[in-house]
């Protein structure tokens, strides 16, 4: 008897047995099930930060590898600057260039400072973000071995764009400083070059003085011829007939003297001035239509193109001599009267520089 009721015990407790330890087991599973969910949360995290730093990175790689086409540039200012040194004086085509060249390297560079702006802005936004992901980490679980040595990592890779960003500042203001001093010797040339070019027009000037005294001599030292500035100017009534571009004998004998008396200037002037004849043609306000000349155009450049013409048929060379026509528009006495008309008809002679 007693032992029936022992064993009736015995199978009493076992039920109670296997309610705690299904409890113990469902805690465990929860307890798991929680720290599951940190891993995954942290993880998808530090994801999104990895593949943020990688862009970052690769941006940094790509503003590197401007700045280094920003040197090469620069390096190629260089050599432009001591060329120009070296041929200075031959012409302002080559001081404009590097002026040019000079204005496009501070375009970039200018470029280059706002993706290093705009990096930097991302960068804060980076580091802003990354420490409420920590707050964030911190107040959902605690963080385990392997969450802070990713963290970590992570810091030191920021730091190390930090460190590149400082790099490429640095390299910045060492490219500014180096245009601003192309900048200072491209106007020390400019200079040195404008000096020259007024060194060469001194020269040319007391030949021009000899030239217009000569001719004025030719021409029988006419009150109405004249110089004018630089310009020597013969009214057109003594060597066209009205309304013509063909040269009247008198003055073919006139730009026969004309031109023996420039062969005579040219062989005193030295080799390396170069110089040039301009003929310029004007006429008065009244209008001129014919087939031959539809308008003052026409008949101004005719003119002007039948004196080169005779010139080089008397040994002038042709690559110093220059034909153009200005019509009615530079008149030299704006007034409505035969004597205004008569002075603006007119040739005018210029020996000056190509």
């Amino acid at each position: 008897m007693n032992a029936l009721v022992r064993r009736r015990r015995a199978l009493d407790i076992w039920p109670g047995f296997v309610d705690a330890l299904s409890s113990l087991i469902l805690v465990m599973v929860f307890v798991l099930l929680l720290f599951a969910i940190g891993q995954f949360v942290l993880s998808q995290t530090l994801a999104g930060k990895n593949q943020a730093l990688a862009e970052l990175n690769a941006e940094i790689a790509r503003l590197a590898q401007t700045l280094a086409l920003a040197e090469g540039a620069n390096r190629e200012l260089e050599t432009k600057t001591k060329e120009l040194s070296a041929s200075l004086g031959t012409t302002a085509a080559e001081r404009d260039a590097a002026r040019a060249e000079a204005a496009r390297l501070n375009a970039d560079l200018a470029a280059l400072a706002e993706l290093k702006r705009q990096l930097e802005q991302q960068v804060a936004a980076l580091s802003g973000e990354l420490d409420q992901s920590k707050k964030n980490l911190v107040a959902a679980t605690d963080l385990n071995a392997k969450s802070a040595a990713q963290i970590e990592l992570l810091n030191r890779q920021l730091a190390a764009v930090r460190d590149q960003l400082a790099k490429l500042s640095a390299a910045l203001e060492v490219a500014n400083a180096n245009v601003k001093d192309r900048d200072k010797k491209i106007a020390e040339l400019g200079a040195e070059l404008n000096l020259a070019l007024a060194n060469k027009v001194n020269e040319l000037e007391k030949y021009r003085s000899e030239f217009f005294g000569k001719l004025r001599r030719v021409l029988g030292n006419r009150a109405d011829v004249r110089v004018i500035g630089d310009r020597f100017v013969v009214p057109t009534d003594i060597l066209f007939d009205t309304g013509s571009a063909e040269l009247t004998p008198t003055a073919q004998a006139s730009l026969a003297k004309l031109a023996q008396t420039l062969n005579e200037v040219a062989a005193e002037i030295p080799s390396d001035l170069d110089w040039v004849v301009r003929i310029d043609g004007h006429t008065d306000k009244r209008p001129i239509h014919t087939e031959q000349f539809p308008s003052n155009w026409e008949l101004s450049t005719a003119r002007a193109v039948a004196i080169v013409k005779y010139l080089v048929v008397q040994g002038i060379p042709a690559h110093r001599l220059s034909a153009n026509g200005f019509g009615q528009f530079q008149p030299l006495d704006p007034a409505d009267s035969e004597a205004a008309y008569a002075k603006n008809r007119r040739i005018e002679i210029q020996l000056t520089n190509r």
